[in-house]
């Protein structure tokens, strides 16, 4: 499980790359100079998910989170969330540089994707509040131990 979240993280990785080339070439055609919806796209991907996953396999490495509970509901919510929120970017960039205007079912539609991404990220903080927490109660009487000595 270690390695998934490396490769989940390279996957996010390419598609970062992916979007920053499509950004840059796709209002390169249309003559496109105002900023817009696409520009945001390469940082989505990258920081929400090249950088994200790299954190939680710092994180999974030292606390195991891949054995809670939460780890698979975890990965399923956010990596919907979030391949659907950078979708939705795509779409509303897009009808932006070529003049046209979602309107209030694009930011309908967009709203949803954030709400899933926002409940991936939750489920994220609470396994690992929960694992943390559980972490200190084992480690407890050793810890205060321990600083009594120094």
């Amino acid at each position: 499980m270690k390695k998934s979240c490396i490769w989940i993280a390279f996957s996010y990785a390419i598609a970062g790359l992916i979007g920053g080339v499509f950004y840059r070439e796709f209002t390169k055609v249309f003559t496109y100079v105002d900023r817009n919806t696409l520009g945001f796209l390469h940082v989505h991907l990258l920081v929400m998910g090249m950088i994200m996953f790299l954190v939680i396999s710092l994180f999974n490495e030292k606390l195991h989170l891949d054995r809670t509970k939460l780890w698979k509901p975890f990965l399923i919510v956010y990596n919907i969330g979030l391949p659907f929120t950078v979708s939705m970017l795509i779409v509303r960039g897009v009808m932006q540089v070529i003049g046209y205007d979602g309107g209030a079912v694009v930011s309908g539609i967009a709203g949803v994707a954030h709400i899933i991404l926002g409940a991936g990220i939750i489920l994220f903080f609470i396994m690992l509040l929960l694992t943390v927490g559980k972490g200190s109660k084992k480690r407890g009487s050793f810890e205060n131990n321990e600083t009594n000595v120094l």
